[in-house]
């Protein structure tokens, strides 16, 4: 098979897999989610035959475009540069909602040149997608400069649209973990301090990183009560029910065996 022959089965391939897990209404998160982010990215640039690939998000407080990864050209001075809302053409997608795709970056009066110097690497031509996420904007997902064509195409855009659907997908899931462990954290906080215990002496335990094994379990376990509960409030009260059914049941064969 050509080269150019097998690029197409992987896209067909890339699309199926990409419309599934956006079916599914969730990802397959790894350690980080800065981690699957960069996979995004990584796999984007390589199907596009693009010279970078980048995602940007939304910092609403501070009114600014933060970029959390990227790949490919320019990508180290990138990561962690910081934009306003309506600076860009990542402003402007970011501003409107709608994707875009430019050739000619230089003749368009939105493109931030003197961002894109900082970096070292000034595109010719750009393709940007917004994530959303309910109909809100939470940032913005970039391709540049496609190799083997001088601009991108209708495709193009649709396959992107799919990526920033999994990045949005992906970002959610990030939020809600990292929402669910500070509520957690304050929980036990309060709880302690009722009893009048130390918050220091235990939270080093608390925030202690679980071995490779429990990490895995942890989130084969998050990840099955995420899939039960994207079924309906039914299915998610059913699922707390009987994980506290079987935890009360250790808890008692537990006591069992200590007589």
């Amino acid at each position: 098979m050509s080269e150019s022959g097998h690029d197409s089965k992987l896209v067909e391939e890339l699309r199926r897999l990409l419309l599934a897990i956006e079916a599914s209404g969730r990802a397959v998160l790894p350690r980080s989610n800065d981690e699957l982010l960069q996979s995004i990215v990584e796999a984007a640039a390589r199907i596009f035959g693009a010279a970078a690939a980048s995602i940007a998000l939304v910092n609403e407080k501070e009114a600014w475009l933060e970029f959390k990864v990227a790949h490919g050209a320019g990508s180290d001075e990138v990561v962690g540069m910081r934009m306003p809302l309506d600076e860009g053409i990542a402003g402007y997608v970011v501003m409107t909602g709608q994707p875009m795709a430019i050739s000619n970056v230089q003749q368009d009066t939105r493109f931030a040149r003197t961002t894109a110097e900082r970096t070292g690497y000034v595109p010719r031509s750009i393709l940007a997608m917004p994530l959303l996420w309910r109909d809100r904007v939470i940032g913005v997902m970039e391709v540049l400069d496609k190799i083997a064509a001088p601009a991108f195409g209708m495709q193009d855009m649709e396959l992107l649209a799919l990526f920033a659907r999994q990045a949005a997908i992906a970002i959610h899931q990030s939020q809600q973990f990292d929402q669910l462990n500070e509520l957690l954290v304050r929980g036990i906080h309060d709880l302690l301090a009722c009893e009048g215990i130390e918050f220091s002496e235990i939270a080093h335990a608390v925030r202690a990183e679980p071995d490779d094994a429990t990490a895995r379990d942890l989130f084969e376990l998050a990840d099955r009560v995420n899939a039960i509960s994207a079924l309906g409030d039914a299915e998610r009260q059913t699922c707390l029910r009987v994980l506290d059914a079987f935890a009360e049941h250790s808890k008692r064969g537990q006591v069992s065996s200590d007589r």
